[in-house]
């Protein structure tokens, strides 16, 4: 199989895997909002944002480096797996330990503090989950992830579906979250035998690899958190709760779309990588820029469709209590595009091994994200929010872009843009026109006239879908420990 059709069977499963997983979270989040309500799902929107500060803090960036590691020629994969593993496993007992004891300072309500302590066990699971999604990524065999992710939404819907159904409330609702979270978790373990036998590991030698790769990820991801989550956090300590249920509505569906797109991203970053190492530079810049092109055909209609359909959209998942939540999506689809481009540029940046470059970018932005945050949104609420999130998704873009370019010497060809602005145009113009349909039928068939013209535009060419079907594959690149 070549290269090129390897990555597109991947894609093309995950694609897939997050269909049925969109879907089922679409569900899963219509049942939570119409039996939680503005205040309940508030609550729920509280606990999830403060315990992803943590969850950040854990990451580290271990996530990047798995894929770092065992694609490392010096290191047995199974030892570098088994250490990371085991440096996620303490880590994260520490840090989500600490969060149920932290939040007894916060002014929340006790159920609030009760739902965090329980869900600080979903975040945990989580945790070591990506671990073992990096191993899958690095292998291009993402069957068990489509797989695991599936299973774990469909028993977090039974369950949100059963204890909405018996009013048992929102602690009920949480245990659903973590028992959804294990059951992924499991499954992933189960399909890793496969290729690691997980155990705990500790050589030193490889701890303090790990450290010096990824602390200044984690320095940059901790300032991260400052602008990703502190828009919730103050939002719930300076506003209701219900006006954290409609700005944490539309979150919960785009959070699906940018976990796909960094799972999509997650797979080119192997290849990126080793062409890298290899010094085929030629290879590397035509991964890049396929993968730069996908990025921009896939997000421009994303933003400029979802301006036409976020009310009737968000009526149509969270119900009438939340129809104010479709404004607030007209504001943060345009960062969700934003941050399907940096996707890229934010592994690339990694590739590179340029993340400490990047630690004072993440300062300046952090900071100036922090003032904004607390200027506007005690006077503007989620409006204010949801504007300074774009800022703050844009100014990083522009900062790994400038990195980017200036280490590998090449700026992307934009020769995409004015395509997919036009096909977008034709789309929005087909939505406009279909207005008193039906918001699914709309996405549908707009989505099928953007197909037809960014094709009649060029946008992708025949030859690149026949290298994706031919059936006889064209030689491998070489990996960098055969196992690509």
């Amino acid at each position: 199989m070549s290269l090129t059709r390897k990555i597109a069977y991947n894609t093309i499963i995950q694609f897939i895997g997050k269909i049925l997983g969109t879907l089922i979270g679409v569900l899963t989040i219509a049942i939570m909002t119409r039996y939680l309500g503005q205040i309940g799902f508030g609550q729920y929107s509280t606990i999830m944002a403060y315990l992803q500060l943590f969850a950040i803090l854990v990451d580290m960036g271990l996530s990047l480096t798995v894929i770092k590691l065992i694609s490392d020629p010096s290191l047995e994969k199974g030892r570098a797996m088994n250490n990371i593993f085991t440096f996620r496993f303490f880590s994260a007992l520490i840090f989500l330990g600490l969060a149920p004891l932290v939040v007894i300072f916060f002014p929340y309500s006790n159920i609030v503090k009760f739902g965090i302590a329980i869900a600080s066990l979903s975040f945990f699971i989580s945790s070591l989950n990506q671990i073992l999604i990096s191993l899958f990524q690095k292998e291009l065999k993402l069957n068990g992830v489509a797989i695991s992710e599936v299973a774990g939404r469909l028993i977090l819907l039974f369950l949100v579906a059963y204890f909405a159904f018996a009013d048992k409330g929102l602690i009920a609702i949480v245990w659903a979250v973590v028992l959804g979270s294990l059951t992924n978790f499991i499954l992933n373990y189960l399909f890793a035998l496969k290729f690691v036998k997980i155990k705990f590991a500790f050589d030193w030698q490889i701890w303090k690899k790990i450290f010096y790769i990824t602390w200044p990820l984690a320095l940059s991801i901790a300032l991260n958190l400052v602008y990703f989550k502190a828009d919730t956090l103050i939002l719930s300590l300076t506003r209701s709760q219900a006006e954290v249920g409609i700005y944490n509505a539309p979150y919960r569906v785009l959070e699906i779309l940018v976990n796909f797109i960094y799972l999509f991203v997650g797979i080119i970053f192997p290849i990126l990588t080793a062409a890298w190492i290899e010094k085929n530079y030629d290879r590397f810049k035509d991964i890049f820029q396929k993968t730069f092109d996908i990025l921009l055909i896939i997000s421009l209609p994303m933003v400029f469709g979802t301006l036409f359909v976020a009310k009737k959209l968000m009526l149509l998942i969270a119900g009438s209590e939340f129809s104010a939540s479709g404004d607030v999506l007209k504001i943060i689809i345009v960062a969700t595009g934003i941050i399907f481009i940096n996707s890229l540029f934010g592994y690339t940046i990694v590739t590179l091994d340029k993340q400490r470059k990047m630690v004072w970018a993440y300062v300046f932005v952090a900071l100036i994200s922090l003032i904004g945050y607390l200027i506007t949104i005690p006077k503007y609420g989620y409006y204010g929010a949801a504007v300074f999130t774009v800022i703050s998704e844009a100014m990083i873009l522009i900062f790994n872009l400038i990195v980017t370019v200036k280490t590998i010497k090449f700026w992307p060809n934009l020769a995409i843009i004015p395509k997919t602005i036009l096909a977008s145009a034709f789309m929005c113009l087909g939505l406009y026109f279909l207005a008193n349909l039906n918001v699914i039928l709309q996405i549908i068939l707009a989505s099928i006239i953007y197909l037809i013209f960014i094709y009649l535009f060029k946008g992708f060419s025949r030859e690149f879908v026949q290298e994706i079907l031919r059936t006889k594959a064209r030689p491998e690149l070489p990996s960098i420990d055969n196992s690509l």
